[in-house]
This record gives structure tokens, C-alpha cells and sequence, in this order.
């Protein structure tokens, strides 16, 4: 397994930095970082302090995923399904977490709110072409290699 040194910020003296919940896990949860509890209606989203900014090293990126249990016990989950943090940005962590369920869930100062991964990234050059080319697949779209 790959070890790779992130900088962290504490923007707010309560702030927690990420953290694993075992060795082994690929993702470090961030924490709610606000002065009391935020009461997500049915359907709505709401973004989430972390207080923490953080400097991914060039060549990575880190991704802001749910918390399984979270997710599936409480309904909250990021509302963009996966946040991109990119190596260049230097500000606050923000977690948009939106409500699934059909009742307000209320998040707590310090819950553990997503998971930060931190993943290397590939840098794409896209070059504009007249042919592609030809594959069994083709342009076959959702559902086409079978169920």
C-alpha cells in the first residue's frame, strides 16, 4: 500500500483532522466542524464545514465519498455523489450532504459526515480525432453488455 504525506489545515481550533477507522481502510473520515447541531430536512441539501483546508500533492486528487453506514441507515450522502478536491485547491473541505430519507436527520459537531480517498491521477491530453477506433462494443450505451 502506497503512503502519500497530505498537509492539513485546521481552519477552526475544533476542526478534527481526517482520520482512518482501521489500518487498512481507503478512506479517512471528515468531520462536521460547526457550532451545533444542522437539522437536514427530507430533500434538502446542506453544505457542511469541515474547518480543514488540506494540500494534496500534485499527481492526486482527493475524493469526497459517503459514509456507507450513513448513508444507508440515515440517508445523507455528498450530494454531488462524489466530490473532486483537485491538488491546487487550498480552501475549506465542504461536504454538500443531501437527505434521501423521508424525515430530518440532524448532523452533530464532530460526526463523521464522508470519507476523503486520496487516489492518483492520470493528467489527460484530449486530442480531437476523425476516427475511433473499432471495438466489439462499439457505441453500445447502458445496459448493452447485458444484464
Amino acid at each position: 500500500m502506497e503512503r502519500v504525506t497530505v498537509k492539513v489545515k485546521k481552519l477552526d481550533p475544533r476542526a478534527q483532522l481526517p482520520a482512518r477507522g482501521s489500518d487498512l481502510a481507503a478512506g479517512a473520515d471528515l468531520r462536521a466542524c460547526m457550532d451545533g447541531d444542522v437539522t437536514i430536512g427530507p430533500g434538502e441539501t446542506v453544505f457542511i464545514h469541515t474547518g480543514i483546508a488540506a494540500e494534496i500533492p500534485p499527481g492526486y486528487a482527493g475524493l469526497v465519498f459517503a459514509r456507507s453506514g450513513l448513508a444507508s441507515k440515515s440517508g445523507l450522502a455528498p450530494a454531488n455523489k462524489v466530490g473532486v478536491v483537485d491538488s491546487d485547491y487550498r480552501g475549506e473541505f465542504m461536504v454538500a450532504l443531501h437527505n434521501h430519507s423521508r424525515e430530518a436527520v440532524t448532523v452533530q459537531p464532530g460526526q463523521r459526515v464522508a470519507q476523503l480517498v486520496i487516489v492518483p491521477v492520470a493528467v489527460s491530453d484530449f486530442v480531437e480525432v476523425q476516427e475511433l477506433t473499432e471495438t466489439q462494443r462499439g457505441s453500445g450505451g447502458f445496459g448493452s453488455t447485458g444484464k
